[in-house]
């Protein structure tokens, strides 16, 4: 079977969408360029539809809600993920409130992409921020693919809802390649998860390109625990009883979770875990610290702010003491 890279994959699925829906449309700064390369080769095939915009991140982000009630389908592909914080408003005070507003009658379909969100070295305090809990929080359409494949099905996804939905794509996932066969490349309903590896000792819950490094430690720790890996893909709407099903089986939680620790994704799943789930154990959380801070003018202090495998591990193993 082919190698599908992460980036190759929301190509494609844009690709795709634009070829299939003539009201698709994608708008951002630098996107002719394809910066990201999430738009390569769309300006010869569309040059209609993929629109240069100014810097006026608020500006355009609210053309594209106007553009969304009017009928149109537009993806709107934002650099860096500090400039979400720019449009909160739009997005959440105005496109993901209209269609309740009025009553069902006018549709936001907007799709918000994300091409590159969190830390990586050198990339500086205001890029390096995972605001995805931010927007959960605020009731707007949530999903962070973890694989190349999930991916490309949820963002189609995505961009055929009727709602406003913003697609995290974590920078260390950009460069993941998987088999896939392209036939089976279909859309991934939002709203469910996926096991991606069964265990019977304890549930870690990872968001993103931590799945990753979840299952790489549940393989590390396979002779001395039994853990499995469950992977939401959407924070908004939440795949709640799926996380109940793994729970029912192992009885533990952990959560591995790119946000910070106040407030987080992570604090949401384990207060939901501890008031609805069956736990034999206190469930235990792997985030950022309180407030953290990624400068990059200090590596060391940058990497020492990011979850690790190491945590998870000290985290499993409390847990299954516990």
């Amino acid at each position: 079977m082919p190698k599908l890279s992460y980036a190759k994959a929301l190509n494609r699925a844009l690709t795709d969408e634009m070829e299939r829906d003539p009201d698709v449309f994608v708008l951002g700064e630098d996107i002719k360029f394809a910066l990201n390369n999430v738009t390569t080769g769309l300006l010869d095939r569309f040059p209609d539809r993929v629109l240069e915009t100014p810097l006026s991140e608020q500006g355009f982000t609210n053309f594209a809600t106007g553009a969304a009630m009017a009928g149109k389908r537009p993806v709107v592909e934002y650099q860096i993920p500090f400039l979400l914080l720019l449009v909160l408003e739009q997005i959440a005070n105005q496109a993901n409130k209209f269609r309740l507003m009025s009553g069902g009658q006018v549709k936001v379909p907007v799709t918000y992409l994300l091409p590159g969100t969190g830390w990586r070295p050198g990339w500086g305090a205001q890029h390096s921020d995972q605001p995805y809990g931010v927007f959960a929080h605020l009731g707007v359409k949530t999903v962070i693919p973890a694989t190349p494949a999930d991916a490309y099905g949820l963002f189609l996804s995505a961009i055929r809802d009727d709602d406003p939905v913003v697609v995290f794509c974590p920078m260390p996932a950009l460069g993941l390649r998987e088999d896939v066969s392209y036939v089976d490349l279909a859309p991934i309903p939002l709203g469910v998860g996926r096991v991606r590896r069964s265990g019977a000792d304890v549930t870690v819950l990872a968001v993103g390109h931590l799945v990753h490094d979840a299952v790489a430690v549940a393989d590390e720790l396979a002779g001395e625990v039994s853990v499995e890996v469950f992977d939401p893909r959407s924070l908004h709407p939440f795949d709640w009883s799926g996380l109940a099903a793994s729970v029912e089986r192992t009885g533990r939680l952990v959560v591995f979770d790119d946000g910070n620790r106040f407030c987080g994704v992570g604090a949401e799943v384990l207060a939901t875990a501890a008031e609805e789930m069956r736990l034999v154990a206190p469930p235990k959380r792997v985030t950022r610290p309180d407030g953290a801070v990624v400068v990059g003018c200090a590596p060391e202090l940058d990497l020492a702010v990011q979850p690790s495998r190491a945590q998870l591990v000290a985290a499993i193993q409390a847990v299954v003491k516990s």
